[in-house]
């Protein structure tokens, strides 16, 4: 999986790096600030279940992912052990969803390996600053959010603040209902709205409501009575969703729209792409707006690649195949390797992805509509000298500049900016 900005970690330094309705208590502020200091070790290391246009999944290659991937890790002589399928290996069928049995979710180890969502919003409020300015943004769109753990840390940010996540992953949506928004204080769940559905039809989506579990003990939801929903069952200690068909033009306009974890690369097509674009901008406010989007390049970006970070409980490995030059195709597939449990979870997520130009992106958001587009650039830590890394490794302090050229490099991570005018 390669670079992504901001915030997350491009495998090789790895920092790259988703409201209201109900009232707001007095005491929120204060449960937010404990609760964070609390957490912080866990949601420090963005988004997540890509079903996106996946063409070669016809052949029954398993899709269980967040919408958008995580960036690479750093490469490393000393793996664990091979990643292959044996009993004691979980494949994507089997990675659990929650650590119930003692071992860390699948949703955990990608938020703790990938994620950085303090450094994405550090970055979205300075972009938003600069280039629409006049007042302080309130309200954000996470699309393929997956967990939506950047939306969940937007709200603690500002208690006037609200976040709308989009995705695929009913899942992944589910599950942050239950881990992340419930961290969030007494009115998380009045400030966030979660939709279940695809980006290129956000009129289609529908709302995730959330239920406590004791007052529908023993139900099962069938969510959304499609192929995708994935809530069968719920044990008495979770929580139950169920979507709702909501008008999306009621939703107040947003004042940034993000698209992170690279995950524009699930949209194959120029075609596709622009949609996306124009149902963005859309979306964002007549007031003035901005949409994020991270991307990765470079020469190593285009082979075939084997990457790993260690971490104290467990290692990321992402993987990418063959590169196809023709169509700009590969599959990323992270794995992981929990070593207290000895256990392996291979293709815990799979994307299928084309890595898009800088110029193709900018041609798109033009073309949607947009006024004027940035780019924001860093250079990666070598591949070939990163080989051994712990934790989020070299150059993750390594900051982003505006540029209207850039050198091509063995790595390199990028924001690129639309503006609405």
């Amino acid at each position: 999986m390669s670079i992504r900005p901001g915030s997350r970690k491009y495998l090789f330094d790895q920092t790259s790096g988703p409201h209201r309705q109900f009232h707001r208590f007095a005491e929120c502020a204060e449960k937010m600030g404990k609760r964070e200091k609390k957490q912080r070790h866990q949601r420090h290391p963005r988004r997540e279940a890509s079903h996106y246009l996946d063409e070669e999944n016809e052949g029954g290659f398993s899709s269980d992912c967040f919408s958008g991937a995580a960036p690479p890790p750093s490469l490393s002589d000393e793996e664990p052990e091979e990643l292959e399928e044996d009993e004691e290996t979980l494949g994507n069928d089997q990675t659990p969803a929650s650590s119930s049995a003692g071992i860390l979710s699948k949703f955990q180890l990608y938020q703790q390996s990938v994620q950085s969502p303090k450094g994405d919003i550090t970055y979205l409020q300075k972009f938003f600053l600069m280039y629409v300015g006049g007042r302080h943004p309130l309200h954000l769109q996470e699309d393929f959010c997956g967990t939506a753990l950047l939306s969940a840390e937007w709200l603690r940010t500002d208690p006037r603040r609200t976040s709308i996540g989009l995705d695929l992953d009913l899942e992944a949506l589910d599950w942050c209902m239950e881990n992340n928004v419930s961290k969030i204080g007494a009115d998380g769940y009045s400030r966030i709205s979660l939709f279940h559905g695809n980006v290129l039809q956000p009129q289609e989506a529908k709302l995730v409501n959330f239920e406590p579990a004791e007052s529908i003990k023993n139900l099962n939801l069938n969510p959304c009575d499609n192929e995708d929903s994935a809530l069968q069952e719920k044990s008495p200690e979770s929580v139950a969703t169920k979507s709702v068909q909501i008008n999306w033009e009621q939703l107040p306009s947003r004042d940034i729209i993000c698209a992170f974890n690279y995950s524009c690369c699930c949209l194959h097509s120029r075609k596709d792409l622009v949609l996306y674009f124009r149902h963005v901008l859309g979306a964002l406010s007549k007031r003035g707006g901005i949409f994020v989007m991270d991307l990765y390049g470079g020469t190593s970006s285009e082979q075939k690649l084997r990457l790993q970070r260690k971490f104290p409980n467990f290692t990321y490995t992402w993987e990418q195949a063959e590169f196809d030059i023709i169509e700009r195709k590969t599959r990323i597939s992270l794995h992981f390797y929990l070593q207290k449990q000895q256990k392996k979870i291979r293709n815990a997520f799979s994307y299928s992805w084309r890595l898009w130009s800088l110029p193709e992106i900018k041609d798109c958001l033009e073309e949607a509509g947009f006024k004027f587009v940035h780019f924001w650039l860093r250079e990666m830590p070598d591949v070939e000298e990163n080989r051994s890394t712990v934790g989020f490794g070299a150059g993750r302090d390594v900051k982003y500049e505006e540029v209207e050229s850039f050198q091509q490099q063995d790595a390199w991570n990028a924001y690129i900016v639309g503006v609405t005018k």
